[in-house]
């Protein structure tokens, strides 16, 4: 048995149950949003994400050798889609095993309980059961803590799902039926196209996010713009298959109208809550400090961002197009937007206009997107993540960040993220930031594998999709320390995990693990983590 001053130090705070005793209130180890119910009488303030963790596969292709295995000419993929390399699994992983990975990471690095969780969404199209949701399987991780009272379930609306199960969780703990504890959101999926100009936009990956109040990144309240409507922009019909059917030009279509009309309400909701403060001004890019988009590829990204600069444009009432950002411009005054979709012409003049801000506002939201390509559902998220990886606690304290989803069929949603002033060291914003600095580490730690290798597995999935009374081919050595996976799928369809050792030298089976193992290994892994940070 550790010590008791050992335990503080590893940073764990075993809260048993929401009512426990009102001491834990004042402890110093406590994390931000834990606060039990006896101890919080007011509305709960700042409710938003408290920690984030990204996974990603061990394994990725190089776009550029790609581009030369495909037979297409240089630069389509990493110039013409803006993608380096391609994250992929093997047939070992599934989306079971991707967010069993991302949850157990997520808890063992924050030092949580898993009673401490009293909501688990999942959002995910990467659908294995028509009727079993992949929430049910990550419950194989409360049995320990003998934590059944958990709500929630999956959320599916193709790349919107993960946004959809985020807002249930905010929303319950803004409501009369939250209980104290944490909400727990995954986001998770595999991103798989046939052989074709759509394969490169691929990519695998999950990130699991903490919410609960006095969070550093706080949703600002009544500030969504939301548009939702029906199109076969993307969608999979095929029951037995991973491939969806695509609609590449309505894709894009839909995907840009959306933003449009996302950013004209959000613009709305929020110079209506400035108006009822004071506040006689207009909304606008220089209002964000950052802004993030879902990233199916992100040469869309850039000209995305392009087009909230056309729509700033086309609302002010004189924009000076003699100096400063409008200028050149007046050539465009009176185009309409639902014109614009394809006008190379407004494209390639807007993105010149913001290329300032795209290099400051959203670059640096790519750094997984161009690494580990599309993740579907958690492709915003890894976003939002890239920017905290890459800026220091003090760059991000205050900011506003924009965040634009979007899922196929079509929903989306252009939400506001306001960061905490506080970036003082140990601070909640501090922590958060410290725990994502290992991203590129990670990203380079990965195993690049040839084109040839690639196809192959991408074969092995398409003919074992599905399959009952199968044990996977894939490589378990390839796979990152502590990743879980899958060992056979039996004659009913039943899938077993279970989980590579953090230290490689047996498999850790599901059911038999607490929050941290041990406490022996949560204390080496806190060691070996704040290692890494010095």
């Amino acid at each position: 048995m550790l010590t008791e001053s050992v335990i503080n130090l590893c940073g764990l705070h075993h809260q048993t149950s929401v009512v426990k005793s009102a001491r834990s209130c004042l402890s110093p180890i406590r994390m931000p949003g834990s606060l039990p119910a006896v101890c919080e009488a007011a509305w709960p303030k700042d409710v938003g994400i408290i920690a984030m963790e990204v996974y990603f596969p061990s394994q990725y292709v190089e776009q550029a050798e790609l581009e030369e295995f495909d037979g297409v000419g240089a630069g389509k993929y990493t110039v013409g889609l803006g993608q380096a390399r391609m994250g992929f699994c093997s047939d070992r992983e599934d989306i079971g095993s991707l967010c069993l990975t991302v949850v157990q990471r997520l808890m063992e690095r924050s030092g949580l309980s898993y009673e401490s969780v009293g909501r688990l969404e999942v959002g995910t199209e990467t659908i294995i059961d028509k009727s079993k949701s992949t929430k049910t399987v990550l419950m194989q991780l409360f049995e320990e803590s003998g934590n059944t009272d958990v709500e929630g379930v999956d959320t599916t609306n193709a790349c919107y799902g993960g946004t959809a199960a985020l807002f249930n969780a905010v929303n319950w703990v803004e409501s009369s039926s939250w209980d104290g504890r944490y909400a727990l959101v995954v986001a998770g999926d595999i991103a798989v196209y046939a052989t074709g100009s759509a394969r490169p936009t691929g990519g695998a990956g999950a990130v699991a996010m903490l919410v609960g109040p006095n969070a550093p990144l706080a949703f600002e309240r009544g500030l969504r713009g939301t548009h939702m409507q029906h199109a076969y922009d993307f969608y999979k019909p095929d029951m037995v298959s991973e491939y969806p059917v695509v609609d590449g030009k309505l894709s894009i279509q839909c995907y840009l109208s959306a933003l449009d009309r996302c950013y004209s309400v959000y613009r709305n909701k929020i110079h209506a809550q400035w108006q009822r403060e004071g506040l006689d001004k207009r909304c606008s890019l220089e209002d964000f400090g950052f802004m993030v988009f879902h990233s199916p590829y992100c040469k869309l990204v850039q000209k995305s961002l392009a087009r909230l600069m056309l729509n700033d444009f086309l609302c002010h009432h004189s924009p000076d197009t003699q100096s400063g950002p409008f200028s050149g411009l007046e050539a465009f005054r009176d185009v309409k937007i639902e014109d614009t979709y394809f006008d190379r012409d407004v494209e390639k003049a807007f993105m010149k206009a913001s290329s300032e801000a795209f290099e400051s506002k959203t670059k640096a939201s790519l750094l997984i997107s161009n690494q580990n390509g599309n993740m579907y559902t958690p492709s915003v998220y890894g976003c939002l993540a890239s920017v905290l990886a890459q800026h220091t606690p003090q760059q991000l304290a205050g900011q506003r960040i924009g965040v634009f989803s979007y899922g196929s069929g079509f929903a989306a949603t252009l939400y506001s993220i306001k960061v905490t002033q506080d970036a003082t060291p140990g601070s909640a914003l501090d922590k958060l930031v410290s725990s994502l600095c290992d991203l590129q580490a990670r990203l380079d730690s990965r195993k690049k594998v040839s084109p040839d290798v690639f196809a192959q597995n991408m074969k092995l999935r398409e003919e074992t999709h599905h399959l009952a009374n199968y044990i996977p081919q894939g490589s378990v050595e390839e796979l990152f320390p502590g990743t879980w996976y899958l060992t056979r799928v039996d004659e009913k369809h039943r899938r077993q995990y279970v989980r590579r050792s953090m230290n490689d030298d047996r498999p850790l089976e599901a059911g038999l693990i607490t929050s941290c193992i041990t406490a022996e290994v949560c204390f080496s892994n806190w060691c070996l983590f704040h290692m890494i940070l010095m």
